[in-house]
């Protein structure tokens, strides 16, 4: 690797972030052209089902592009999906030389699109900025390598470790940036999911509103029971709504199909559905990252479940007391050494609350 080569993986990673709301379910991906130190073209992926970011540079670069070298955030494609393979786009223009960030986890790839460009004569070098690169497609490598979407859960606290009043009440625990972000976080999943509880205690919309959004995510209910009332709010937006219930009734699900919504019967669990299949089956529509917003019981079974990979804590500058209602539902310690333990992300200001990224360790200690 070159000095040089950094700088233009870096720009390359900056593209592909303009794909952040809009690539789903393909990978965030950006691409960088340069020939005799200078950049002659670049793109990034913009849609599924439009060109790769790859193709987009090569279209930008026109002739320029024989010669120079590549730099990628994610291998080329080697194989034909909605798109034909970058492999061949690439050779066709006659670089000579391609960097990648990382390999790609798809099976179909897997080192494939690599190894095409290095036998036919490309000197080809990977794993440069591979951290960064992983980190803008959290849900896309999950999903190759595990078959399961990448978890993000959502809450709201207050200073004592709060969620809401006795009697439910919770709007609002925090201030209008905090909300904004929260729109950013829809905005980028594939899916926002809800349990039945919060369905019926806040009719909440479970969409993106943000300018900037060209998509709405799947909107997921779990409700083992099937209590979503036809009315609901999400039911009356554009979009597709799924219920997962473990209820086979047919005039039930007439109801709600006839509201808009789609039923998939599951197994049921000790408390609600069977939350690995929930996970695999949303997998198996193409969601990379799920982003749940709920409440304690909910985000304490797919912490038990070990399915979540991220949590996302708001936390507001106000005390609701001993009487409000916590974060998570889980079994009573009796022991330290019972405890969950997590590891801090990052935390920052936003607006007057702070947020924290966590990550929980798989197992509590």
């Amino acid at each position: 690797m070159f000095p040089e080569d950094y700088r233009f993986m870096a720009r390359a990673l900056t593209l592909a972030r303009r794909g952040l709301y809009s690539t789903d379910p393909n990978p965030r991906v950006g691409c960088v052209l340069v020939k005799e130190g200078s950049v002659v073209g670049e793109g990034w992926h913009q849609r599924a089902g439009e060109a790769h970011a790859e193709v987009n540079a090569l279209n930008a670069a026109g002739e320029r592009a024989r010669g120079a070298t590549a730099y990628v955030t994610l291998e080329p494609c080697c194989h034909h999906g909605r798109t034909p393979p970058c492999t061949d786009a690439l050779l066709k223009a006659g670089i000579v030389r391609l960097v990648a960030a990382m390999s790609d986890p798809n099976p179909q790839v897997a080192g494939k699109g690599l190894a095409i460009l290095r036998d036919a004569g490309v000197v080809v070098e990977c794993d440069l900025l591979e951290t960064e690169a992983r980190a803008l497609n959290p849900g896309f490598i999950q999903r190759m390598t595990t078959g399961r979407p990448w978890v993000r859960v959502k809450l709201a606290m207050s200073l004592d470790g709060r969620t809401a009043l006795a009697s439910g009440e919770s709007q609002w625990l925090t201030g209008a940036a905090a909300r904004q972000d929260v729109q950013r976080l829809r905005a980028r999943a594939s899916a926002i999911l809800a349990g039945i509880g919060t369905v019926l205690a806040d009719d909440p919309s479970l969409n993106v509103r943000l300018p900037e959004a060209t998509r709405q995510p799947l909107r997921v209910i779990l409700d083992s029971g099937l209590r979503t009332p036809p009315t609901a709010r999400t039911l009356r937006l554009p979009g597709s709504v799924l219920i997962f219930t473990a209820v086979a009734d047919p005039t039930a699900h007439e109801l709600l199909r006839a509201a808009g919504a789609e039923i998939v019967i599951l197994p049921r669990a000790k408390q609600g559905l069977e939350l690995l299949a929930v996970m695999a089956e949303l997998a198996r529509r193409e969601c990379n990252e799920v982003h749940v917003e709920c409440g304690a019981t909910l985000a304490g079974a797919l912490l038990q479940a070990g399915l979540v990979d991220e949590l996302v804590i708001y936390m507001a500058p106000l005390l609701l007391g001993d009487k409000a209602r916590g974060l998570f539902q889980l079994p009573g310690l009796t022991k330290m050494q019972e405890r969950w333990e997590l590891e801090i992300l990052e935390m920052r200001a936003v607006g007057r609350d702070w947020r924290v990224r966590l990550k929980p360790m798989r197992e509590n200690t």
